[in-house]
């Protein structure tokens, strides 16, 4: 099983937010990502904003 990521430096933000996440599950990932985006960028968690997320994934690990 391959590793996922998603790095928020890929998102403009007014935080300028350097936080990557990873995990080997799909679904862990989304639940850890859309949980960070509550939290640290007032997103809302919706359908919509899952598949958003779900966009963003990459394969391996993310780049220092």
């Amino acid at each position: 099983m391959a590793r996922k990521y998603i790095d928020c430096r890929e998102f403009p933000s007014e935080s300028k937010c350097t936080v990557a996440i990873s995990a080997d599950r799909e679904d862990e990932l989304i639940a850890a990502a859309v949980q960070h985006a509550v939290a640290v960028h007032g997103a809302k968690d919706t359908p919509e904003f899952r598949s958003e997320v779900r966009k963003a994934i990459h394969e391996g690990m993310p780049v220092a």
